[in-house]
């Protein structure tokens, strides 16, 4: 499969890296059963894309996205009935189930657990006999699969991103004072019109300690606000950024650029119509109409909020060929690099596109709806 740029409409393109990094025996075992064609190396480079107009054009259509979730059975009794035993992780977030099979799922349960993820978050799978194509399979059923135009893919499986911090670091120096991968809080694919809902990772390899993954919760974030804070952010938008810059083909001298678009700081899950507060540190860059000093003081308040309230965070340890399946329009994620490149990681990633974030003031938080709150919550600080 000869490098080329994910979309016909991109026109000018640079040559994609060449990989000679030998692949971690579990990963390529997996990629082997699974069908997957390495004759021509691993990961796939799409020709990545030289100017943000054409990274605006291959996303600059709106499509009408139905959710899974809002159409499941809110029981859940199909998922639930199935399973061998559905363990709640903490209060506020992240659940696992045993005894199931993500390959296997019916429509009924995939329904359901897109409302499970809606609801907890984070779902997790251990012991999945996952091929690439199959969880590009699930991908597809949540919604339009995300092909980002210059993440590594699994050769012959478009939307199937490669998670590989060793292949990383051969791009960006890493080191326990700067560390690799995605060690960093952020929410993925905030820049697209319709961004990011449930993303699938599959790791396959991982370290025998560490190499963790943690997740915040956006609804337990907007619920830890007093409520006079959260009707200043109420409506208000921000500008979201892309990891990757570009260059501007009408100034290609200015320098980087990256994709912005403007979306609401407060955002409501079509599912469950409850609020969450929708910033990362990483890629939100200003709240709109406000002084730049004037968005940094609440966007960095909002950033401490979410990222030092443990009491709503969840870390988790991960086992080979473990699914982690969340919701980015309720999440922010880090995952820590306390390995140090020691011992290889290595993981397959489908994100499906969901609808354009919305605000809707008469939407209840998540404690409201489920009858949790107190008084502070009602009244506010004294």
């Amino acid at each position: 499969m000869a490098p080329a740029p994910i979309d016909e409409r991109i026109k000018d393109v640079g040559a994609p890296r060449k990989d000679t990094l030998g692949l971690p025996e579990p990963a390529l075992q997996r990629l082997k059963k699974g069908g997957v064609d390495l004759s021509n190396g691993y990961p796939y480079r799409p020709a990545r894309p030289l100017y943000l107009q054409d990274v605006y054009e291959i996303r600059g259509k709106e499509w009408k996205h139905e959710d899974a979730g809002a159409r499941a059975d809110k029981s859940k009794s199909a998922l639930f009935s199935a399973a061998t035993k559905v363990t709640d992780l903490t209060t506020h977030i992240g659940t696992e189930i045993e005894g199931l099979q993500l390959k296997d799922l019916t429509d009924q349960q995939k329904d359901e657990l897109a409302l499970l993820i809606a609801e907890r978050s984070v779902v997790f799978f251990r012991d999945q006999d996952l091929s690439p194509q199959q969880q590009l399979d699930l991908g597809k059923y949540y919604g339009e699969v995300e092909v980002h135009p210059q993440a590594p893919q699994v050769p012959g499986h478009l939307g199937v991103s490669v998670i590989w911090p060793d292949l990383q670091a051969t791009e960006y120096g890493a080191s326990f004072r700067k560390p690799g991968g995605a060690s960093r809080w952020h929410t993925d694919l905030v820049h697209e019109l319709q961004p990011a809902g449930i993303t699938h990772l599959h790791n396959d390899t991982v370290p025998p300690v560490g190499g963790d993954t943690l997740w915040a919760s956006g609804y337990s974030a907007y619920e830890k606000l007093s409520p006079d804070f959260r009707k200043i952010i109420d409506g208000k938008l921000a500008v979201y950024r892309s990891a990757h810059p570009y260059l501007d083909r009408d100034r290609p001298d200015a320098g980087p650029k990256w994709v912005e678009r403007v979306h609401p700081l407060v955002r409501v899950h079509p599912a469950t119509g409850w609020k969450a507060l929708w910033v990362n540190r990483a890629m939100t860059d200003r709240i709109v109409g406000l002084d730049k000093a004037e968005s940094d003081v609440i966007l960095n308040y909002l950033y401490d909020v979410y990222e030092r309230s443990v009491d709503i965070q969840l870390r988790f340890r991960w086992t080979p060929n473990t699914s982690a399946l969340w919701d980015n329009r309720i999440t922010i994620h880090n995952a820590s690099w306390d390995y140090g490149g020691k011992h290889p990681r290595h993981g397959t990633r489908v994100t499906s596109l969901a609808e354009k974030p919305y605000f809707d003031p008469a939407a209840p938080t998540r404690r409201e709806a489920l009858g949790l709150l107190d008084e502070s919550e009602i009244d506010g600080p004294a």
